[in-house]
C-alpha cells in the first residue's frame, strides 16, 4: 500500500467529527435548553425541550444510519444532564455531567501515556481498522503520546473554565464555553492526531520498504553463493576428460 492511498483512506477533521451536520447535532439539544430556560425561566419546560430535540435527532440519526443505536447514543448524554439538573432543581446542573466527563477523560487519556498505551492511536487504530505495528516503535509511540496529551490538555481545559462558569452560575457563558469549546478544541486534538498517524505511517512504511530490500539483497546474495557453490562442487567434465586424456598419453609413452 502507498502512502497516497494511506492517506486516501484517512478520514478528515470534519468527517471524524461527524461532518458539519454532526456538529449542529450534537449542539442542538444545548440550546434549546439554554434558549427556553433563557425564555421562560422555566426549568421543567427547558428540560422537556433539549429531550425532545435529542429525540428528533436520534430519530433522524437512526433513520440515515439504519440502526438504532445513534438515537440512544443522542438521547443518553442529554438524558444524564436532564436528570441531573432536574435533581438539582438548577439549571446549571445540566451542564454538570459534562464537566465531570471531561474529567474522566482527561485523566484517562493521561493514564494511557503512562502505560504506554497512546488513547489516541489506540482509538484511531480501532476506528479504522488499523495494524497495531505502530506499538512496536518507540519513534511511533512518542508521537502518539503527545496527540494523547493534547486531547488530555482540551479535556482538562474544558473542566477548569466549565466548573468556573458553573460555581459562578452563569449558564449562558456555560452553553457557550460548552459549545465553544467542544468541536474547535476537539478539531486541534484531531489535528494532532492526523499529525502522529502520518508520521507513524510515514516511518514503518520506509521501515517496510528498507526490510523488504533487506530481504531481497540477502535473498540475492543467498542465490549467488549457491551457484558458486554448485560451480565448485560440480565438476567441468571436458576438463575431466582432458586430463584423463592426458595420463593415458603418458602411460602410453611408458
Amino acid at each position: 500500500m502507498t502512502s497516497a492511498e494511506t492517506e486516501e483512506k484517512q478520514p478528515t477533521v470534519l468527517e471524524q467529527m461527524g461532518g458539519v451536520s454532526g456538529m449542529l447535532y450534537s449542539s442542538l439539544p444545548v440550546l434549546v435548553f439554554v434558549i427556553i430556560n433563557f425564555a421562560t425561566k422555566n426549568l421543567m419546560a427547558a428540560i422537556i425541550g433539549s429531550l425532545a430535540a435529542a429525540v428528533v435527532i436520534g430519530v433522524i440519526l437512526a433513520v440515515r444510519k439504519g440502526t438504532i443505536q445513534p438515537a440512544i447514543s443522542a438521547v443518553f448524554g442529554v438524558g444524564i444532564a436532564a436528570f441531573i439538573a432536574y435533581k438539582t432543581g438548577e439549571a446549571k446542573g445540566f451542564f454538570l455531567f459534562g464537566i465531570w466527563q471531561s474529567v474522566v477523560y482527561g485523566s484517562a487519556f493521561l493514564l494511557s501515556i503512562v502505560v504506554r498505551r497512546p488513547l489516541a492511536g489506540v482509538i484511531w487504530t480501532f476506528l479504522n481498522g488499523r495494524d497495531r505495528s505502530w506499538r512496536e516503535d518507540k519513534a511511533s509511540v512518542r508521537d502518539y503520546d503527545i496527540a494523547t496529551f493534547v486531547w488530555a490538555l482540551v479535556f482538562f481545559a474544558r473542566f477548569v473554565v466549565q466548573r468556573w462558569l458553573y460555581d459562578e452560575d452563569q449558564v449562558g457563558w456555560l452553553a457557550v464555553a460548552r459549545l465553544g469549546m467542544g468541536y474547535p478544541l476537539m478539531a486541534i486534538a484531531l489535528l494532532a492526531t492526523v499529525w502522529a498517524v502520518r508520521r507513524a505511517d510515514k516511518r514503518l512504511k520506509a521501515a517496510e520498504e528498507a526490510a523488504e530490500a533487506k530481504a531481497t539483497a540477502e535473498a540475492e546474495v543467498e542465490d549467488v553463493l549457491a551457484r558458486t557453490a554448485d560451480d565448485l562442487l560440480t565438476p567441468d567434465m571436458d576438463e575431466l576428460k582432458r586430463v584423463v586424456d592426458a595420463e593415458s598419453r603418458d602411460k602410453s609413452r611408458d
